[in-house]
């Protein structure tokens, strides 16, 4: 599967990109708002080989790609979106990326990529997300791609020593066509 937007090409993940991966999530900007307070090899080759695994599932509900400049192949994030196993007819959106490419529009560009990628060719009814709410850069993300605040969990996450609130962010299929229709 492959996704290409102006600037971006989102690809699927090959087992040689765990280096690219494990360079961005070992640095502590990527880890603020994860549980881990570090990355190891082994983890990083672990999710990226679940990947994989992802891939050869038949018939498919999860794809997370890797983010590439153009058809550049160093990886500087990752994006995807996971049909829910029970209501096929919804899927989560997530995304990260490398600290060093923050601000510039990237994470937004693939994000929006995905979410149509779930109602176009999933034929998703809604899309929805989670992100901590400190984490404002990824709430606005979701915003600008069109998920709407739905709701905030209060204290429902606990790690590094502290309890956070998570938003809810959502987006019904009727509503995605509404934007597209008017922009």
């Amino acid at each position: 599967m492959l996704l290409e937007t102006d600037r971006l090409v989102l690809r699927e993940f090959v087992s040689g990109d765990w280096p690219e991966l494990l360079a961005y999530q070992r640095d502590p900007r990527y880890l603020r708002y994860y549980p881990s307070t570090q990355r190891t090899e082994s983890d990083v080759r672990r999710l990226v080989q679940m990947f994989l695994v992802q891939q050869a599932e038949d018939p498919r509900g999860r794809f997370q790609l890797a983010i590439t400049l153009g058809h550049c192949e160093s990886v500087i994030g990752t994006c995807g979106i996971r049909r829910d196993e029970e209501n096929d007819w919804e899927a989560d959106i997530g995304f990260e990326l490398n600290p060093d490419f923050w601000g510039r529009g990237y994470a937004t560009e693939a994000a929006r990529a995905m979410v149509e990628f779930g109602f176009r060719e999933l034929n998703l009814h809604r899309v929805w997300s989670w992100c901590i709410a400190d984490n404002v850069a990824s709430a606005k993300v979701l915003e600008k791609v069109g998920l709407r605040p739905e709701g905030r969990l209060r204290e429902n996450e606990y790690f590094k020593g502290r309890r956070w609130d998570t938003l809810l962010f959502g987006l019904l299929e009727s509503e995605w066509r509404e934007t597209r229709a008017s922009a």
